[in-house]
């Protein structure tokens, strides 16, 4: 066996995938013209002894041979279907400029290439997580009926709203992006950036440098889409050709998703697959315990993809699942197969904020509101949560909840248990001495030795004109907060944190209302949280019967 075939044979083991005989012969470096005369090169896998089976076309910004070579080309040749992966403009050899996000005509110009080929055999798909499922919405709707399926995982028909997360900036997944993207050079370069972006990142945002010097302190220099982000918020016209959105309803393929509960794109994942459902599409919907660069999530993504392609290019049903969603319950630890999402047999239980720190679903009692003062100087932090790398999985908050500028509501004991399933919201009655201010709202699992795990949260940056106050001065406050499937198990409780930061998950709020990136004062912020019959602060979750 030769050092190529072991490898293969390695990643295959690795992914668990069954060895499959077919051998693989790769066409390298394969010009692909666009519209601007740039040429994109592209690696063909060819199963050998197959006349012209279905192609699975995979498109990258972060190279298309080491980890991305195996894990789509070979992965998917063995097994029986070409595959061409191709390096997006401006990366691993292919000409132009790297212009993140616009992605649409180069996609286009991909596919009428694929389509002349004379060993194209007449059907393909797509295939690949984050910004490489981000390409396949690029041109989904008009990619023509060759197309038969799409495999996505932890990705969106737009990353704008979860670049302005509740309309805040996320500020350490962004950075982390263009640092990674900055360096992903070579393979070896590229393998490294994804354990030191983050890092680099995070210091740099902790730095406590202003924000438009961010870029360059991570990666050596300016960057033109950091700088392009910080200018344009999510309503300018920067975002009209980056926002694919309004065609997923058109887009007639059958398609397969993939994401978790810890993910960064998740809530917007979810709006794809409910605009397929408004449409009277069936896509498929898998959501695990995993975080966007979980090691499993890809190991099975690609098992999936696998029966889909045979389901829908091969006409090989037999390992379709007979429920289209299928979900992870944390906590209880099992998966669950359901019709659709949201699951039926939910329904929504109100949790309301109560005084000296309770949490409970009665109504509240006359009181006086909460107080805290959030300090951007000294700015509230968060531990784990959704971001683009590193390990996102639920850790300990009892350090953060020791802290003034967050506010605690505890429930009492469950003795039989809780769970639910589907989307979790909260309804915050907030007076701010600053018009330019930020709620921030976390559900914890507290286990009975008082070790307190994040489950999900939310935020909302508010300006003048959003949550108009009354005439005393309280806005309602509406936060959504990432989707759940959670059982707190018998002798849990439940925790609601209410603070004005995540940082550095988000940008800090100055108060002041200066642009993003061009601040100049930083302007502390008292906070009143209510929870009074007519003002009550509550978390409202989706109970499973």
């Amino acid at each position: 066996m030769d050092g190529m075939a072991l490898m293969r044979r390695l990643g295959a083991t690795a992914l668990r995938l069954p060895h499959d005989p077919h051998r693989v012969v790769v066409r390298r470096d394969l010009p692909v013209p666009t519209h601007d005369g740039v040429s994109l090169l592209a690696d063909h896998y060819v199963p050998v002894g197959l006349e012209r089976p279905p192609t699975v076309l995979v498109r990258s910004p972060y190279g298309r041979r080491g980890p991305y070579g195996l894990m789509c080309g070979y992965a998917f040749a063995t097994h029986g279907f070409q595959t061409v992966v191709q390096s997006v403009r401006g990366g691993f050899g292919s000409g132009g400029v790297f212009e993140p996000l616009d992605e649409r005509e180069d996609g286009l110009a991909t596919v009428a290439w694929l389509k002349s080929r004379p060993w194209f055999g007449g059907s393909f798909a797509m295939h690949g997580p984050s910004y490489l499922g981000y390409v396949q919405w690029a041109v989904a709707a008009d990619a023509g009926p060759e197309l038969k399926a799409l495999s996505m995982q932890v990705t969106a028909s737009q990353f704008r709203d979860a670049i302005h997360l509740g309309g805040a900036f996320a500020l350490e997944s962004t950075l982390t992006w263009v640092d990674l993207t900055a360096r992903m050079k070579s393979p070896l370069s590229g393998l490294a950036a994804g354990v030191i972006s983050p890092r680099r990142a995070r210091r740099a945002a902790l730095s406590g440098r202003p924000l438009a010097e961010l870029d360059a302190l991570s990666t050596g220099a300016p960057v033109r889409f950091f700088q392009d982000l910080l200018a344009n918020g999510p309503d300018t016209p920067f975002w009209s050709k980056r926002d694919f959105s309004h065609t997923v309803g058109r887009v007639a393929a059958p398609v397969n998703m993939t994401g978790g509960w810890y993910d960064v794109f998740l809530p917007w994942q979810l709006e794809d697959y409910a605009a397929l459902r408004a449409a009277g599409h069936r896509p498929h919907l898998t959501i695990g315990p995993w975080w966007h660069s979980e090691p499993r999530l890809s190991r099975d993504s690609i098992r999936e993809s696998l029966k889909w392609f045979r389901a829908h290019l091969l006409g090989d049903t037999s390992e379709l699942r007979e429920e289209p969603v299928r979900l992870h319950v944390t906590g209880a630890g099992e998966w669950r197969d359901y019709p659709d999402w949201p699951v039926p047999g939910v329904r929504e239980q109100r949790w309301n904020l109560q005084p000296e720190g309770g949490l409970s679903p009665s109504a509240p009692p006359h009181g006086e509101p909460d107080v805290y003062r959030y300090d951007p100087t000294h700015p509230t932090p968060c531990i784990s949560g959704p971001a683009l790398l590193g390990d996102c999985a639920p850790a300990d908050q009892r350090r953060l909840e020791r802290r003034r500028d967050v506010l605690t509501f505890t429930s009492p004991v469950l003795p039989d248990g809780m769970e639910i399933i589907g989307p979790v919201r909260a309804e915050i009655f907030l007076r701010s001495d600053r018009a330019h201010t930020d709620v921030v709202v976390r559900l914890c699992d507290v286990a009975p030795d008082g070790v307190s795990l994040n489950v999900c949260e939310g935020m909302r940056r508010l300006r003048p004109g959003a949550a108009e106050p009354d005439g005393e001065g309280v806005r309602r406050v509406a936060v959504d907060l990432w989707p759940a499937g959670h059982r707190f198990r018998p002798g849990h409780r439940l925790r609601v944190h209410v603070c004005s930061g995540a940082y550095p998950r988000v940008a800090r709020n100055p108060g002041t209302g200066e642009p993003l990136g061009a601040e100049t004062a930083w302007l502390a912020a008292r906070q009143e949280i209510f929870h009074a019959p007519d003002r009550p602060s509550a978390i409202i979750l989706p109970v499973t019967a």
